[in-house]
């Protein structure tokens, strides 16, 4: 009886009788969003050898190689919770009460050494497992920006400033709480896509297989949305003049939403971000901190991974309520740090 309700559960998985040959197809197209930018830019004969094209693919394929092996270890996260770890873990780690275990979860950001790529199918895996969404989105926040690997970047970037660590540490952590409690209190479940693919280990089936299928289905799932939020920040760097910066830098008020923007557009690696923030010294303290607190949390590739794996009616209200919290909590924390 059991074997006989995983089959049927296994078939009606299918949403129509075109979800094989799509399914079949999806290396393909995604393959295809990879490459077609490029090779449109290569058709256009002799203006694809022009400095700014040259800057733009530059830029692109950076953000591509850069984020991959972070977002690899993310799908291989999520395959190995999907596939290895039991449910009943989550519910023992976890407390009961959903606003106490949004800290927790944001708190558990400590653990994952990753950027912000790896965060959105571990928390996408999270949920699947059975966690309070809430929890999950606040240990999606945190990750990128309380490990130790972005924190000992910071430490580096900013030498004889450890007040610019501990602050990054606790703006970060404070808007992940702030923002899973905001999901508790105004979330909607019909805002969130239902999971594509079975979550948990099937009764009988090969741990290891579902563990590949598991990563393959959400790399490939992930990498053209990875692709589309390369080349809008690619576009950016290229477009906007750097004269444009200097504009904002003798300004306090529009400084601190300007790097934020800035941080969104700009696409940055949590682990390089503060590298970034630190030579933009015109800028104030406050202003740099607000960068490095929004980058790992709201920018072009992450809104495109949140809208691929949640859905965009998710990715927007989330996204733009977390640049919100993000910035008054950057310039609350600055202001009193640093």
């Amino acid at each position: 009886m059991q074997q006989t309700q995983e089959r049927v559960q296994e078939t009606a998985a299918p949403p129509g009788p075109a979800a094989p040959g799509l399914l079949r197809n999806k290396p393909l197209l995604f393959l295809g969003a990879a490459v077609l930018p490029g090779a449109l830019v290569f058709l256009v004969g002799r203006w694809g050898d022009a400095p700014a094209v040259q800057a733009w693919r530059t830029v692109a394929l950076a953000v591509v190689l850069q984020a991959t092996p972070f977002m690899l270890l993310g799908t291989a996260l999520s395959g190995a919770i999907n596939a290895f770890v039991p449910a009943s873990v989550f519910t023992r780690l976890l407390p009961k009460r959903a606003a106490l275990a949004v800290p927790v979860a944001g708190v558990a950001g400590v653990a994952l050494p990753g950027c912000e790529c790896a965060s959105v199918p571990v928390a996408n895996s999270l949920i699947g497992r059975g966690v309070e969404p809430a929890a999950a989105f606040a240990f999606l926040l945190s990750a990128p920006a309380v490990n130790p690997v972005v924190l000992t970047a910071t430490a580096v970037a900013f030498p004889g400033q450890p007040v610019m660590v501990v602050a990054r540490l606790v703006t970060s952590l404070l808007v992940s709480a702030l923002m899973g409690w905001l999901w508790l209190w105004r979330g909607k479940a019909e805002w969130l896509r239902p999971t594509s693919r079975h979550t948990g280990h099937h009764h009988g089936h090969s741990r290891w297989a579902e563990f590949r299928a598991g990563v393959q289905h959400d790399f490939l799932h992930a990498g053209g949305f990875l692709v589309v939020g390369a080349l809008a920040a690619a576009t950016f760097n290229v477009a906007v003049p750097p004269s444009l910066l200097d504009a904002f830098t003798g300004s306090a008020w529009l400084a601190v939403p300007f790097l934020a923007g800035l941080a969104v557009l700009l696409a940055v690696c949590s682990e390089a971000d503060a590298f970034v923030a630190a030579s933009l010294t015109g800028f104030s303290p406050v202003a740099r901190l607000t960068f490095m607190v929004v980058g790992p949390m709201v920018d072009l590739k992450l809104i495109a991974l949140q809208a691929g794996t949640f859905g965009r009616a998710f990715a927007l209200r989330f996204s733009s309520a977390t640049v919100v919290v993000a910035v008054l909590c950057s310039a609350l924390i600055g202001g009193v740090l640093l």
